[in-house]
């Protein structure tokens, strides 16, 4: 036979009650698939924009009298700005007729403040370099607009190396739905079992597990030590800290 076997027993809670198995013929090439992609988030690994985000929401937001702490902020981290405005304005009862032109405001507010002073995050260079110097593809999946895409990839100066663009903003469905890493993954003409993510959020974590990828999260310092990252195949307080021993036991 050709193909490899995979046991799995029916009952998995008690196998030895009900030993009752049934036997899955895999195809060898998905034993054998080597990793060749990478697909990077954006916000908050590339460029330290969620406390621009943050602020520029904070500034909208103020206008219909909602003030958002850190943590009730953190827990929509990851969302495209048009869920996170329905989600807090039907939260706060605000008029769905705000929501639209609430979000055009923010996203406007957010690009002057990442133009004016958005900070390239530790590694960035590093990182891209050392997959360029795998001859990785390489792609980038956000949940923010193009415009904002188009930006952070001249700032950081990796035009050249990004193979591929994917953003979720026009998608039924952003992260934590796994389309957005899919939709970059199919445009870099790769299997999703061929993939590394970079995320920083929950939210992206959960989009590229779904997508079937690994994933590495780089989170914020406040947040590393959380349990809810354990989904994660590692996790990194900085891109600078990524190298060979990982790489290696991500594809092995």
């Amino acid at each position: 036979m050709s193909e490899k076997s995979c046991l799995i027993f029916k009952n998995q809670a008690s196998p030895v009650s009900n030993p009752a198995i049934v036997t899955i013929h895999l195809p060898p090439e998905i034993y054998n698939m080597q990793l060749n992609t990478v697909i990077f988030d954006i916000d908050g690994l590339l460029i330290d924009s969620e406390p621009l985000w943050n602020e520029a929401a904070a500034e909208v937001f103020r206008n219909y009298g909602i003030d958002l702490t850190e943590d009730q902020y953190r827990t929509t981290t990851g969302l495209r700005t048009k869920e996170f405005v329905q989600w807090w304005f039907s939260y706060y009862k605000i008029d769905t007729a705000e929501f639209e032109k609430a979000e055009k405001i923010i996203v406007k507010k957010v690009l002057d403040k990442i133009e004016q002073k958005g900070k390239i995050m530790q590694g960035v260079p590093y990182i891209f370099d050392f997959f360029y110097n795998k001859q990785f593809k390489i792609g980038l999946a956000t949940s923010s607009p193009p415009a904002l895409i188009e930006l952070v990839v001249g700032m950081t100066g990796i035009k050249e190396y990004v193979h591929a663009t994917a953003s979720a903003e026009d998608l039924p469905f952003g992260k934590p739905h796994p389309q957005v890493y899919l939709n970059c993954a199919s445009l870099l003409n790769s299997s999703p079992l061929e993939c590394i993510c970079f995320e920083d959020s929950f939210n992206g974590l959960i989009a590229a597990k779904a997508a079937r990828m690994n994933c590495v999260v780089v989170p914020h310092f406040s947040e590393i030590k959380k349990e809810k990252w354990g989904a994660a195949n590692l996790k990194l307080s900085s891109l600078q800290n990524f190298g060979e021993l990982y790489f290696n036991l991500l594809n092995s």
